[in-house]
């Protein structure tokens, strides 16, 4: 199906209510939920789920294999590698009834998820962070971190670029494909402005 302002393949679902910003591509097998809302120039691989009330904001690309379950924000230019895990229930069990109980994940502007990598919920991600491949998430995630392993571990920073930074000289670090200029201070990175 193709609206005036967006494109879903003929195989995917999108139920009524579900808000789809213009120049959004769904491709195969994904299914929107009512509710969703999901931003402009967004990307959804082959069999994405978007349940109910997911705020998913402008250019994220979702790869193949992903359920963004109820609970879980994505943040502008977010991107989810494949078959990423998100979770909205710390104590799942199939008989126990506990929707009024999902834990929010936010994902913050900017930061990237690897593939296969697992979002515990309940945590935020910051702001361009790159969680590596098959990493697992268990609690909150600084800005501009880089994160790797299972359960992870901080390994190093990157700019909003993914490129990895050198503080090993001082408190500044540049990031050697856009040349910006990063801070770090009180163990927290910031770009830095002159």
């Amino acid at each position: 199906m193709k609206s005036n302002s967006y494109f879903v393949h003929e195989t995917s679902v999108i139920d009524a209510g579900a808000t789809i910003g213009a120049e959004t591509k769904i491709w195969h097998f994904c299914h929107v939920m009512s509710g969703a809302k999901i931003g402009e120039k967004c990307s959804l691989g082959q069999n994405v789920m978007v349940a109910s009330n997911v705020e998913i904001g402008n250019g994220v690309k979702i790869q193949n294999n992903v359920s963004i379950y109820e609970g879980v924000t994505l943040e502008d230019d977010v991107f989810i590698g494949p078959s990423v895990v998100f979770t909205n229930i710390k104590n799942p069990r199939s008989f126990i009834d506990r929707k009024m109980a999902f834990k929010k994940t936010l994902v913050a502007k900017g930061a990237s998820i690897g593939a296969n990598a697992t979002i515990l919920c309940g945590n935020s991600i910051g702001e361009y962070a790159l969680i590596g491949a098959g990493a697992v998430v268990t609690k909150d995630v600084k800005a501009y971190s880089l994160m790797i392993g299972n359960p992870m571990k901080q390994v190093g920073w990157v700019s909003e670029y993914g490129q990895v930074l050198n503080f090993n000289i001082g408190n500044f670090a540049k990031c050697p494909e856009s040349g910006q200029l990063y801070q770090l201070s009180d163990n927290q990175v910031s770009r830095f402005y002159s």
